[in-house]
């Protein structure tokens, strides 16, 4: 059993730190793509192209050429569009994935105009004021109908907010308030930002270290996962196993933590390979990975998008513990390295 190569750890979270920064809002990822590409191209040997949906795929050449592997992991994040520009000039909002509102609430975020112009505000309740609305400022529910967003720029009027350029259909990105402090990585879109950074880290600790995978690797970075269909559209036809690299959900009655690389081994869609899982398994015992073992009943990922377009490969998940998935999300290094370390194990012995 051959040692897996070092990990640059301040690289990982540098590259984590400015994915983290880089807006990608499902269907508004292009910031975030070219962000990924930069770093992918700077890796001799690494063949980067853009698929005709806008993800990205990248080929490590193996030791082997047949039966190549992937992995899969996404790049959309969370976020908003503009459903309406209200009477008052402010925003009425719809969303985009499966977060509550009230997760959201008094969270600075930027509106990208079709026009390329930027507006920085804030998302808020309409009743926002305790001391205009009393009670109704807390007991005010909060959903699409009740939240907007308040724009920092001189407008009290559809008018006026249209003259800025802002548009139905303009791309809204919440903040995503970034720390790292004592090995936490505390931010939004974790999910799955911090799985990126772990195959990232994966591809450039190979090329450093002058190894290749065993087998010839592909890594798609999919932009369509959080509304369900990323993965569907853009693998080779001809793949052997597909490791999907995604958050895992820490909370009660779940055994994942921030700690630790989870394997999924169920879903809301049902389980994934048995058999690859099990290999997976091995490996982080034989690389003394710490991992954990979960099922997550309200969740999905791209390897069930790739298996309901006919995928025909073998597909397993891992990623690294988060807490308070589609809220304000943390991890630990721990749990990043932990996940990197595993693809290694898997990419040298595939």
């Amino acid at each position: 059993m051959m040692n897996l190569p070092d990990i640059h750890i301040e690289n990982l979270l540098d590259f984590l730190t400015g994915l983290l920064n880089t807006p990608s809002p499902t269907g508004f990822t292009d910031l975030g793509m070219d962000y990924v590409e930069r770093a992918l191209c700077q890796l001799e040997g690494v063949r980067v192209e853009r698929t005709p949906k806008g993800a990205l795929l990248a080929r490590l050449e193996g030791e082997i050429g047949v039966a190549p592997w992937a992995v899969v992991t996404h790049v959309d994040t969370l976020g908003a569009m503009v459903k309406e520009i209200k009477p008052n000039g402010r925003l009425k909002m719809t969303s985009i994935g499966g977060f509550a509102w009230n997760t959201v609430e008094s969270e600075g975020c930027t509106v990208f105009t079709h026009k390329g112009q930027r507006y920085r505000g804030s998302i808020l309740v309409t009743a926002a004021s305790s001391h205009v609305h009393g009670k109704r400022t807390a007991e005010a529910p909060r959903d699409a109908e009740s939240m907007e967003v308040r724009l920092d720029a001189r407008t009290q009027s559809a008018e006026e907010t249209q003259a800025l350029g802002v548009e139905v259909g303009d791309f809204i990105a919440f903040d995503p308030r970034v720390e790292v402090n004592e090995g936490f990585v505390r931010s939004r879109h974790l999910d799955n930002k911090a799985g990126v950074a772990c195959v990232v880290a994966a591809m450039q600790t190979l090329v450093r270290a002058h190894l290749k995978p065993r087998r010839t690797l592909y890594a798609l970075f999919s932009n369509y996962e959080e509304v369900g269909h990323g993965a569907s559209a853009g693998l080779p036809a001809d793949l052997s196993a597909l490791i999907v690299v995604d958050m895992a959900a820490v909370g009660e009655g779940q055994t994942s933590d921030e700690f630790h690389a989870t394997l999924c081994v169920k879903d809301s869609h049902g389980p994934y390979d048995r058999g690859l899982s099990l290999r997976l398994r091995h490996l982080a015992e034989q690389y003394q990975v710490p991992y954990k073992v979960d099922i997550y009943p309200n969740y999905g990922s791209d390897g069930g998008a790739f298996w309901r377009a006919g995928g025909n490969a073998p597909v397993a998940l891992i990623g690294p513990g988060v807490d308070a998935s589609h809220n304000y999300e943390r991890t630990h290094v721990e749990a990043l390295v932990a996940t990197t370390r595993w693809l290694l194990a898997y990419a040298l012995n595939a």
